[in-house]
Order: structure tokens, then sequence, then C-alpha cells
């Protein structure tokens, strides 16, 4: 009978549900929707050694011989994994998935009900117990219905014979949250997740509030990015004056300055300076500087160019996004290998 290699085992009556290989997945289109926003996704490298890793599976599966369908269908983890990928493809139809999985996550009890499960299988009166080790106490029908519900909708747990456990997607996702737990902590629970959007697009680079609002509506950026802010996963220049003064290319030998003059004008760095750092570096005040560089851009020596606001990331908030795109990219892996299980089931 074909196995999969499993990780190191609990005690027996917990076996684990992960699966030792990681299975790579990406969407066909290349983009999966949050909500109304669109995140463009990366390809994965793996992607055709999955799908050759399928067809030796099923060529071992070929040559199994088990005792009675039911022992192949009760023990081959391969026909488990399998099966598991089929109904993940029906749930990952959604359009909304990547939202309701991520406001799905975003819940701390749902998180170690999930962490649990990835380890073994629980009643729901032996989760009942594991929560009361952490100070909560819930009904049976609260954890039921506000917590495995939730996680097994967007399949991440699943349930047989009354108890319930991680799927091998929800044992990925696990693993991927545990670099950075805190990320529950910093964004908000229920939302179209605007957050989130934002913060995977600037991995690629700081971004202009003008960038931002083709990202997400521009009536809520300034709002998303207050919140950004606030949780200190997102940053803006320390530099608050966002003018440049810049030399031109007129020689300035050909012009009568004053001493000050040519002190603000030699100050004055080819890759441009703000009137603030020019102030400071020449030790003249605010107002006299300003004066002096109306004087030179009145000479044509000087010109002006504003530099608008950039958003960048912060330590934190590139720990975070980078959280959200693993977790997101293991998404389209899954969807792309439960694409391909369903064609060979198509095919055959």
């Amino acid at each position: 009978m074909t196995r999969v290699m499993m990780r190191d085992q609990p005690p027996n009556n917990h076996p684990t549900q992960t699966i030792a290989h990681s299975y790579p997945i990406g969407h066909t289109s290349g983009r999966i929707k949050m909500g109304n926003v669109q995140i463009p996704t990366q390809k994965t490298e793996n992607k055709r050694d999955l799908v050759g890793m399928l067809k030796t599976l099923d060529s071992e599966c070929r040559n199994c011989a088990p005792t009675s369908p039911l022992q192949c269908i009760n023990r081959c983890q391969v026909y488990q994994l399998k099966n598991e990928l089929r109904k993940l493809r029906e749930t990952m139809d959604n359009p909304n998935y990547i939202k309701e999985l991520f406001n799905v996550l975003k819940n701390e009890t749902r998180l170690h009900i999930l962490q649990a499960i990835v380890n073994g299988r629980y009643s729901v009166s032996q989760l009942q117990q594991e929560l009361k080790k952490t100070g909560h106490s819930h009904s049976q029908d609260t954890i039921s219905e506000e917590y495995l519900r939730p996680l097994m909708s967007v399949g991440l747990a699943t349930e047989a014979r009354d108890e319930y456990h991680a799927t091998t997607f929800g044992g990925r996702l696990t693993e991927c949250i545990g670099v950075f737990p805190e990320f529950i902590e910093m964004l908000p629970a229920h939302s179209e997740c605007y957050e989130e959007t934002l913060l995977q697009c600037l991995l690629s680079g700081p971004k202009t509030f003008e960038e931002i609002e083709i990202l997400i509506p521009p009536k809520i950026a300034s709002r998303i990015l207050k919140r950004l802010r606030s949780t200190n996963l997102i940053e803006t220049p320390t530099e608050r004056d966002y003018i440049f003064f810049f030399k031109s290319k007129r020689d300035s030998a050909k012009e009568n300055l004053s001493s000050t003059e040519q002190k603000i004008y030699e100050t004055i760095a080819n890759e441009g300076i703000s009137a603030g750092k020019l102030a400071k570096e020449t030790k003249i005040s605010m107002r006299r500087t300003y004066k002096y560089l109306r004087g030179l851009k009145g000479k044509k020596l000087v010109f002006i160019r504003k530099t608008p606001k950039a958003y960048a990331l912060t330590c934190k908030g590139a720990m975070l996004a980078s959280v959200l795109q693993g977790l997101q990219q293991i998404v389209e892996e899954t969807w792309s290998s439960s694409q391909h299980v369903v064609n060979d089931n198509v095919n055959s």
C-alpha cells in the first residue's frame, strides 16, 4: 500500500495528519482575489516537481494491492491527501476565499485550537479542557460554532467520528504562522483585508499615496495608512520637508553672489537638499535661508523639485508582510494541486 512519509508521530491516540512533504500549488491565472482587491502572486519553482510527484504516487497506487477497498480508503495517506485536495478545490473556488481565510485566522482562540489539532485528534470536550489550560472557559456549543466551524469552512480542519484534526493544508499554514504569531494582534479581526493587501504590495518597495490609492479605495486609504502607522507596521521618511532644492546648470561665476548666498549655494548637494537641512548645515535661520534661496532662484542658479511622501514597511511590517505572502502562496499552491487531482479524475 502506498504511503507518504509522515513527521514524527505523537502518541497513538493522537496520530498526526501533517505530511512531511510540502505540496506547492499556484493559481493558473496568477492572481487571487481578496475581496474587491486583486493581488499579484509569485509563481513557484517546484510546481512541476509536485505534478511529477503526484504522477509517481499514482503509479505506485496502481501497483498497490490492499486486502480490501475499505483498507485503502482508511489507511492510504495518498488517498486521504487527494480527497482533501478535492474538497479544498470547491472551497477555494469562492472568489472571496483569501479574505475569509485571513479573517478566520485573525483569532487567538482559533489559532490555539488549530495548533492543537495539528498535533492530534481532539473531541470538542477535549478541546474544552485544552482551552481551560489557557484560562478560556467556553461552552462546547461555542467551541463548535465560533471556532471549529470557521476553521472547517476554509479547509483548515476536518471532522471524523466526532473528533477534529487539521488538514494537511491547515498544518502548512500553521507552520507558516508560527514564524510571526503576533500578527493577529496587529490587524483588524473582521475586515475587507485592505491592510493585508497594502502590506504585501509594500514588499516590492515604498509607495506614494497616489500609488496606494490604486490598490485600495481612495476614500479609506488615509484611514488604512493611519491604522498601519499606529501599529508600527509602516513608516514615512523622518524628513518632513518634501520640497528639495537643486543646483541648476547655470554657471554661478557669472553672477555676483554675496558671501551668504555663496555659502548656501555651495552647501546644496548634487542630489538636492531640503531647506530645513540646508539651514542646519549652514547654521543660518530658516527665515534667512528661504530669503537667500529665493534670491538664488531668481538668478536661475537654483530650482525646486517636489518629492512625494512615500510609505514603506518597518522591520516588523516586513516580517508580517512576508508571513501574509507565505500564506497566500500556500493557498495558491494548494489550489493548483487540487486542479491537478480534479483533472486526473476527469481524464481517468
